[in-house]
Parts: C-alpha cells; structure tokens; sequence
C-alpha cells in the first residue's frame, strides 16, 4: 500500500490524491482516443500530436487537460474498471462491463462472499467478482490454459496495484480440480464462463451451499439451450432464468436527440438457477414443451416432465 493510500486501497482497485509514479493513468484526446499509460518518473510518452512529459501529470489531482508539445489537449484521469477492463491486454475474450454488472447484480455478489469463478479468462469480471466480495470474500477462479492464466493474473494484479487477498488462482480443470479445492457445501456463488457449463453441473452442485447461485455466461444459443436442460435435468436446481443484455447509447445534440447509431448488441447469454437443498428435487414445469422442442433428433438433456409425457403419462 503507497503512503497516501487509505486501507481499503489494497482490496478496491481506487486510489485517491494526486496521481503518483507506478500508477496507471488514462489520456483521452478530443475525438475520444484512449491512451492508458503507467506513470514513470524522467519518462515521456509519445502521441500522434507531440510528447507529453510523465513528470507534468505526476503530483497533481485527476481530472485536468494537458497539452502535448504539438498543441493536442488531452483529458487525464485515473482509469475506471469499466474502462480498464475493454483496453486491457488479452488472452482470451473479455466479459464486458454490461454482463458484468448483470452477474453481479442477478447473482447477488456480496461482501464476503465465497465464489467460485471457472474460465478466468483475461481478468475482467475476476476484477469486478474481487470488488464485489471485499478482503473478507474470496474468490477462486480456475483456468484450463496456462497462457490465458498469465494473463489474467498479470491484469488483475494491474488493476489492483498488486495481489489481492481474496483471490486464488488455479490452473487445471474445474471438474478435477474443485473437489481439492472447496469442500462440499462450502461456495456461495459459482460463476461459470466456458465451453460447455454444462459438464461442470454435477460439481457445482457439490460445492454449492443450499440457497446458492450457479450463473453461466455462454455465447451462443446452442450452448444456452444445453445450459438450461442440464440444470433443468439435474433436479436439485430452481427452473433456470435465461436473458441478455442490449445497451443503446443515445445522441443528445439541441434538437437532434435519437438513438445512437451503435451499440453495444450481443456479447453473451446469462443463465442464473439456485441450489435446492441435496435431497429436495425442484417443483416440475408446469407447462407443456412447445411441439418438436424434443424431436427424435434431439441428444440432450430432457426435463422428467417431458420424459413422462413422451412415454405416455401426463406431464405434473
């Protein structure tokens, strides 16, 4: 922790006074161009509109515009997570700010929180899980490749300004890996983001308290649909709730006030089901599967009202 720092510092990623060397800064110029850049005494850094010297933003608060040696003004702040996380490096594809908050938010991350997070990724939502859970949480997020790994833990040790107390890093597979990990009963929160979720479920379960929360993040509707029945044919989890998120920005120029012509559409399908206590099944669908969702074509997973109905009962 720096010398200006206050104690919750180490944990939150937010520092507070004037900007000190070490510390990462964002430049953004007048046609939005973003430039992040880690403050170096003696150092300076080079634009497309002149230089700009390390030692002219260094001691003074956030939130002023420097200009560059060839008249470029630029705005200079600390960088927020949301900003932090769609430019930083990456290895693997990045959870976005938007279903980020989502999870958090639908999966009902607190202080404290014990959460298990599979397909580390580049670092971006273990950075907000960290937040969410405080020093007195604990997060631990299991990655299958080695190279993505050190990336992630490269970032997140960025955005914190070193290691996090909360956060332990696994390289392996979840399925084989968890059970040397968590005990049974021992996870709050479990928060997949991967291939195929669905071959994590039997696992999850295990670790899972009675009351808690699995959230898959999948890209496709394939992956989405195989997600769902798999919860859905365990047995010992709540009816699984499936949305997106879409974000629109907006236009607002006098008159001229419209939608935005881009804006931020499809990044991933977010699955929530709660953990029903081991030995209590979840009350059945009551509604009938729409005709042919279960063709003879069909190989996964299907719900026992279903099987019943199409061995000639009569669906609860």
């Amino acid at each position: 922790m720096t010398e200006n720092s206050t104690p919750d510092e180490s944990w939150s990623g937010v520092s507070r006074g004037p900007l000190r060397a070490g510390e990462w800064v964002r430049l953004v110029d007048g046609k939005g161009r973003r430039h992040n850049i880690c403050l170096e005494s003696g150092k300076q850094f080079h634009t497309n509109r002149g230089g700009i010297e390390h030692d002219d933003l260094i001691g003074r608060d956030e939130g002023f515009t420097i200009t560059s040696t060839s008249g470029g003004e630029y705005l200079v702040f600390r960088p927020l997570l949301s900003e932090f996380v769609v430019s930083m490096p990456r290895g693997a594809a990045v959870v976005y700010p938007k279903d980020a908050a989502q999870i958090v938010a639908m999966a009902d991350i607190f202080p404290g929180a014990r959460v298990v997070e599979a397909g580390v990724g580049s670092g971006a939502l273990t950075c907000s899980l960290l937040r969410a859970v405080g020093p007195g949480g604990r997060v631990s997020s299991f990655e299958r490749r080695e190279e993505f790994a050190a990336v992630a833990r490269k970032n997140v040790t960025q955005f914190f300004a070193g290691d996090h107390p909360a956060w332990e890093l696994t390289v392996g597979d979840l399925v084989e890996a968890l059970p040397g990990v968590e005990a049974p009963a021992s996870v709050d929160r479990v928060v997949l983001d991967m291939l195929a979720p669905w071959e994590c479920v039997d696992a999850v379960a295990e670790v899972l308290v009675p009351g808690g929360i699995v959230v898959a993040y999948v890209a496709t509707t394939t992956q989405l649909g195989r997600t769902v029945e798999t919860l859905r044919a365990h047995g010992e989890f709540t009816e699984p709730q499936p949305w997106e998120t879409l974000v629109r920005e907006w236009h607002v120029e006098g008159l001229a006030v419209r939608p935005s012509h881009k804006m931020n559409g499809h990044t991933g399908f977010l699955v929530t089901a709660r953990r029903m206590a081991p030995g209590n099944p979840a009350p059945r669908k009551k509604r009938r599967p729409a005709p042919g969702a279960y063709g003879e074509d069909y190989s996964g997973p299907r719900p026992a009202d279903v099987l019943d109905e199409q061995a000639g009962g009569s669906p609860a």
